[in-house]
């Protein structure tokens, strides 16, 4: 077996969905390796707590100084091997100043130099579940999983902040909850319109649904203008539900609506039906994976492009109809 080190450090991606869509492959190793010291690396490191599939988990910060500081205590551990969930160069350089003795990842971004095991990135490409999972298996670890799965442990003061967050944020208890997720870290090609989702609004109220508008400090403006355009008033945790208890309040929901979003995935994770909208990227590629889901795509002939903007006028988004989203709503919630 490749990875038979004592000690074993896991390079995580760089963005949420990826790393809730690494969970099978890492659980896999935590099974195979019970006795390794398993340490994972990665900016969204941290909010793996309580998902049983590392030792240690270290975020991995921007800051160039506080990066060098985190590699010393990676190195200090004396790593026998890493493996490298992320496709870059940079993620491998690191590797080897870790100095860990294997270094295992896909043979892509000029990187053959820095590795000491490459695996061939399969042609055409797979589901980011499966390509992860095709590490493993090249380190003749079997991944049985082919979904993600979150786990919420017992946390009463925590479930108690999500009731008063959503007590804030005006929801009424009156219907079942249904998420619209406005924003996307990838950029602005994956964005619905404000309009849409203000139809949706409508649309989902009248049907019996209380919806709530979730997202980032950079999405209020966004949130505003669904607002003002729903011609009432919506409750919203836009701005301030904190990372720490996203898990939870996504759990409350009956639905969520968005964008190929991370936090798709973790609400797929969780067990929450999904409704994902994709205009630029592939669902192939990157669908949620939940017991429950539907994946809506815009066409457009220039679709998949994968560009974070759109230079003409964003033709796949605004393809997807609002009956067509609150339809799939109703679906996902019966399946």
């Amino acid at each position: 077996m490749i990875l038979d080190g004592a000690v074993l450090v896991v390079r995580l991606p760089n963005w949420l969905g990826d790393t809730v869509m690494a969970l099978p492959a890492l659980a896999a190793l935590r099974a195979a390796r019970p006795d390794a010291l398993v340490t994972a690396v990665g900016p969204w490191a941290p909010l793996l707590t309580g998902q049983a599939v590392a030792d240690v988990l270290l975020g991995y910060p921007r800051d160039g100084r506080k990066r060098r500081k985190l590699g010393a205590a990676v190195r200090a551990m004396r790593p026998d091997a890493a493996v490298l969930l992320p496709n870059s160069f940079e993620s491998a350089l690191a590797a080897r100043r870790w100095g860990a003795r294997i270094r295992l990842g896909y043979d892509t971004d000029l990187r053959r130099v820095l590795l000491t095991h490459l695996v061939d990135l399969p042609s055409p490409r797979r589901h980011q579940v499966d390509e992860y999972a095709g590490l493993l298996e090249a380190a003749d670890i079997p991944v049985k999983s082919e979904r993600p799965k979150w786990r919420l442990g017992e946390d009463a003061v925590a479930e108690a902040g999500v009731t008063a967050l959503l007590t804030e944020a005006g929801y009424a208890g009156a219907g079942s909850l249904i998420g619209l997720h406005l924003g996307a870290a990838f950029g602005s090609s994956k964005l619905w319109a404000p309009a849409s989702y203000a139809e949706l609004v409508g649309r989902l109220s009248e049907r019996g649904f209380e919806p709530l508008l979730i997202g980032g400090p950079e999405d209020i403006t966004v949130a505003e203008a669904v607002q003002a355009l729903a011609g009432t008033r919506v409750a919203s945790t836009v701005g301030r539900d904190r990372l720490e208890i996203l898990p939870r309040l996504l759990a409350r929901l009956s639905c969520l609506v968005s964008s190929d979003t991370g936090v798709a995935h973790l609400t797929a994770a969780l067990g929450v039906p999904t409704v994902t909208l994709f205009g630029p990227t592939d669902p192939r590629l990157s669908a949620p994976r939940g017991r429950s889901g539907r994946s809506i795509e815009g066409p457009a002939p220039c679709a998949p492009c994968f560009l974070p903007r759109c230079p003409i006028d964003h033709v796949c988004m605004r393809a997807i109809s609002v009956a067509s989203v609150a339809a799939a709503v109703e679906e996902a919630r019966a399946a």
